[in-house]
């Protein structure tokens, strides 16, 4: 039978790790390449000696923030989902997916030589994105909001389009307009795909 106190420490821990992934994607995403351990450690509310015993090195530290946000990001489709009709849930996530490719972009000189190194680190990461992209593409074909032809993959890549020509922090709103933008092909049988297609004077 576990003791108790241990199943206690084992959530503390969890918490502190928890928390100190969440200020991470926050201050890389805020300050990039110099958010610090320290201020990191601030933000957790946690003593930097205790980021140190979970994250011995800035590269485990990103790599595990990378991993945390990714699945993070993933899990949210079922919530939104269970919140929002699927087009609608779509395009929140989207803003979320914003807020983690700015995190990722904080992380990117590191990222590249972990990706590097785990060559599989990558295609996980990908595929639960574009699982949560699915959820909401099921979902919304479903209660007829979503086109049917549109591949989970290309609504991802049209996500990293949008950030590629307007991934800066000061780029944010016409960010959002593209966005809604991308979600408008999503969800709009085009004009020409019935035949409708205006032939040229």
């Amino acid at each position: 039978m576990t003791d108790p106190s241990t199943r206690h420490t084992r959530a503390d821990a969890r918490a502190n790790e928890d928390r100190l992934l969440a200020a991470a994607a926050l201050a890389f995403a805020r300050d990039g390449a110099a958010a610090t351990l320290k201020r990191i450690a601030q933000d957790a509310g946690v003593g930097i000696g205790t980021l140190y015993r979970r994250f011995p090195t800035r590269d485990q530290l990103v790599d595990a923030t990378y991993r945390y946000e990714t699945s993070r990001l993933a899990a949210r489709a079922s919530g939104l989902l269970g919140e929002l009709p699927a087009d609608l849930a779509l395009r929140a996530w989207m803003s979320e997916v914003l807020d983690y490719l700015a995190a990722k972009h904080g992380m990117a000189d590191t990222l590249k030589t972990l990706l590097r190194d785990d060559e599989q680190l990558s295609s996980r990461t990908r595929g639960q994105l574009t699982g949560a992209v699915d959820e909401f593409r099921l979902a919304g074909v479903a209660q007829g909001s979503i086109r049917q032809d549109v591949p989970s993959n290309d609504i991802l890549m049209g996500l990293a389009g949008v950030t590629l020509v307007a991934g800066s922090g000061h780029q944010r709103e016409q960010a959002e307009r593209l966005l809604d933008l991308l979600l408008d092909g999503i969800t709009r049988a085009s004009a020409w795909r019935d035949g409708l297609k205006p032939t040229a004077p």
